[in-house]
C-alpha cells in the first residue's frame, strides 16, 4: 500500500469523518456548486443525479452518465456538468472505508468507484487537481496502479488538461517545486551523487512526467531522473551521443536536445528526440552549425535553436536553426538572436561568459530576456526583429544572466531568481509587462537550474 507521505503533497480533500460540503476542486481552483432548483423535500438536482449513479444500474446507464460526464466539459470552468461529476466523485470519496483491509477485501476494486464503475471514475479522477493524486492514490491499490502507472496523466494529456508546476534548484543536490494552484513550495527527495557531479556543470529538462538532470561524474556523463509518479530518483539512462552545454525543450512526453559538448570537448551539431513514454532516445538529422550554449524552443510545431558558440568562436552566433518534425529537416534563421544590453546581438562580453540566450514560448509568441537591461522583448516572426515590450522584475538579478530564469508557465511568462528568491509572472497581451509576485522565499544562493513541467 502507498502511504500519503510517499507523495510530495497533503490531503487536502474533505476527509470522510467532515461533513459533506457544497464545495469541490477542480483542476483550478475551488468551486462552488451551483444554486439549482431545489426538489422535493429540500433536495436538489445534483444531489439527486449523484445519488442516482451512487445507487447503480446496468453497464448502459452507466455508459451514458460517462457521455453526459465528459471530459470534454472540462475546458469550460463553470459548466454543470463538471461541476456534478466532481460531486459524485466527492460522495464516493467520502464512502470509502477507512479501514484499508475492507478497501483490499472488496470483491470489485479495480472498478476504482465501485458504485459508478472504472470508466467514470476515471473521468471524475481526471477533473481532479495533480495536487490530489498522492491522497488519491493512497486509497487502495487500485488508485495506486492507476497514479503510478502514469494512465491519468497520458489521458489528461490527450484531453488538454494540464497543470504546470515550476521546479527549481539553489542548492546543488535539492530541488524543490512550486505548486500554483494550491500556492505552496514542495521539497522533493535530496539526489544522490558523487562530489564530481555536484560540482559540474548542470542541465535541466522537465518532459511528461519527468524531471531529468544531466551533469558529469568521473568518468562519464550521466542523466538523474526524477519521476512524479514515484516521488524517486534513479540514474543510468543514456543518450546515443552524451553530451552538456546543449539546447533543448519538450513538447508533452517528447523532448529534443541539440548540440552541446560531447566528453572530449567537442562541440556538437547532432540532435536527438527522447520519449518519456517508452524511454528511449532516437537520433534525428544534425544541425547545419555545430554549437554549444545555446536555448531551444517549441513553436508552431517546430523546434528552434537559437544562439550559441561555434567551435574554436569566442562569439555567440547570431542565427537560428528549425526543426521541422514532419519533413525531419533544419532550416537556418539569420539574425535571430535577441539583442543583449540593450544593443548589438554581439557584445564585448566574452561569450562563454554569459547564459544561454533566456527565451521562452507563449501561445506560440517567442519572448526575451535581456538581463543587463532587465527588459522583455518580442520576437516578430515575419520581420525577424525584436521589440522591447517593457521591464522584467525589478528583482531579477543575475551574474551575466546566470541565476535567473525566465520560463513559460502555461499561458504565462514567469521570472524566477534574485536575492530572495522570487517568483513573478505575467500574461502576455496588449501593453507592457504587468508581473504578479506569486510567491518569494529567502535563498543562501541563486537559482542553478529550472524547469516547468506540464502534465
Amino acid at each position: 500500500m502507498l502511504e500519503a507521505s510517499s507523495y510530495p503533497v497533503p490531503r487536502e480533500l474533505p476527509a470522510s469523518c467532515e461533513q459533506e460540503s457544497k464545495w469541490i476542486y477542480n483542476a483550478c481552483r475551488a468551486v462552488e456548486l451551483p444554486n439549482k432548483r431545489p426538489l422535493e423535500g429540500g433536495e436538489d438536482i445534483a444531489t439527486r443525479k449523484a445519488v442516482r449513479l451512487l445507487e447503480g444500474g446496468d453497464r448502459q446507464e452507466k455508459m451514458e452518465a460517462l457521455h453526459v460526464h465528459s471530459i470534454v466539459h472540462t475546458d469550460q470552468p463553470d459548466n454543470h456538468h463538471q461541476a456534478d461529476c466532481l460531486y459524485v466523485l466527492s460522495i464516493a470519496q467520502t464512502n470509502q472505508p477507512d479501514n484499508h483491509h475492507q478497501v483490499e477485501n472488496q470483491p470489485d476494486s479495480s472498478s476504482l468507484i465501485n458504485q459508478i464503475g472504472r470508466d467514470l471514475s476515471i473521468s471524475c479522477l481526471l477533473c481532479c487537481s495533480r495536487s490530489d493524486y498522492g491522497a488519491i492514490a493512497s486509497l487502495n491499490k487500485s488508485f495506486q496502479s492507476l497514479v503510478r502507472g502514469g494512465q491519468l496523466y497520458k489521458l489528461r494529456r490527450e484531453a488538454g488538461i494540464v497543470e504546470h508546476w515550476v521546479y527549481f534548484s539553489c542548492n546543488l543536490l535539492e530541488w524543490e517545486a512550486y505548486d500554483p494552484i494550491r500556492c505552496r513550495w514542495l521539497h522533493l527527495p535530496r539526489m544522490t551523487s558523487n562530489e564530481c557531479f555536484k560540482c559540474s556543470d548542470k542541465e535541466s529538462l522537465a518532459v511528461g512526467t519527468e524531471l531529468l538532470v544531466f551533469g558529469k561524474e568521473i568518468t562519464s556523463h550521466v542523466i538523474y531522473r526524477y519521476s512524479i509518479l514515484t516521488n524517486t530518483w534513479t540514474s543510468g539512462m543514456k543518450m546515443n551521443t552524451p553530451r552538456c552545454l546543449f539546447g533543448s525543450a519538450s513538447l508533452g512526453e517528447i523532448a529534443i536536445l541539440a548540440g552541446g559538448c560531447d566528453p572530449r570537448g567537442n562541440v556538437l551539431s547532432s540532435a536527438e528526440l527522447y520519449n518519456s513514454e517508452t524511454g528511449t532516445w532516437v537520433a534525428i538529422p544534425n544541425m547545419n552549425k555545430a554549437r554549444k550554449m545555446c536555448s531551444g524552443v517549441f513553436m508552431d510545431g517546430k523546434f528552434y535553436v537559437i544562439g550559441g558558440i561555434g567551435p574554436g568562436n569566442s562569439k555567440m552566433l547570431t542565427c537560428g536553426e528549425a526543426y521541422d518534425l514532419k519533413t525531419r529537416t533544419w532550416h537556418e534563421i539569420p539574425d535571430m538572436l535577441p539583442a543583449r544590453n540593450g544593443g548589438a546581438a554581439v557584445t564585448e562580453t566574452p561569450a562563454a561568459a554569459e547564459a544561454p540566450p533566456l527565451v521562452a514560448v507563449v501561445n506560440n509568441e517567442l519572448y526575451a530576456a535581456d538581463y543587463a537591461q532587465k527588459e522583455v522583448r518580442k520576437y516578430d516572426k515575419q520581420k525577424n526583429v525584436w521589440i522591447t515590450l517593457g521591464r522584467l522584475p525589478e528583482q531579477a538579478a543575475s551574474m551575466n544572466g546566470w541565476g535567473l530564469a525566465f520560463r513559460a508557465c502555461g499561458d504565462r511568462l514567469i521570472v524566477l531568481g534574485g536575492g530572495m528568491i522570487e517568483l513573478n509572472s505575467w500574461a502576455p497581451g496588449d501593453g507592457p509587462p504587468q508581473w504578479d509576485l506569486l510567491a518569494s522565499k529567502p535563498s543562501g544562493s541563486f537559482v542553478y537550474n529550472c524547469a516547468v513541467m506540464g502534465c
